[in-house]
């Protein structure tokens, strides 16, 4: 069950880091929350919203990477589960230069498993811990 959970999450920021988040609200059940802090997008449209603005800013490196993975309910075709994110990112193509994660943040989600028998997130939060650098790429109305 973990295990699954935590190829969701892998997949979801390989989506972002690699192709910019354009199928990264497939990801979520119809009326699913991606939330940075206390900023919320609500729904699939609200995310692939997201995801066509922060390309649209132009090109972005980004590396995020997860780990410390714990369940922290399962019941059914519903889990909790949270880990870390440490994200790695800049404007611009690669090569960046190396400077430290811009963010730090816990991760809880909510997910269900879809009739297929496929996790999806009903919410998908992350809670920044520490922040520096390069400003992190929030919406300033989402």
């Amino acid at each position: 069950m973990l295990q699954e959970l935590t190829d969701l999450e892998i997949d979801y920021w390989y989506e972002v880091d690699h192709n910019y988040g354009r199928k990264a609200s497939e990801l979520y059940v119809s009326d699913g929350v991606f939330a940075i802090g206390p900023k919320a997008m609500k729904g699939r449209e609200a995310v692939a919203e997201f995801y066509r603005w922060r390309e649209s800013r132009g090109d972005r490196t980004a590396r995020h990477v997860v780990t410390n993975f714990r369940m922290l309910s399962h019941a059914g075709d519903k889990a909790s589960f949270c880990c870390v994110m440490c994200l790695y990112a800049a404007d611009g193509r690669p090569v960046r230069p190396s400077l430290p994660a811009i963010m730090i943040a816990d991760i809880v989600s909510d997910c269900v498993r879809n009739d297929e028998g496929v996790w999806r997130y009903a919410s998908h939060r992350l809670i920044p811990i520490f922040e520096g650098g390069v400003p992190a790429t929030v919406p300033p109305d989402a």
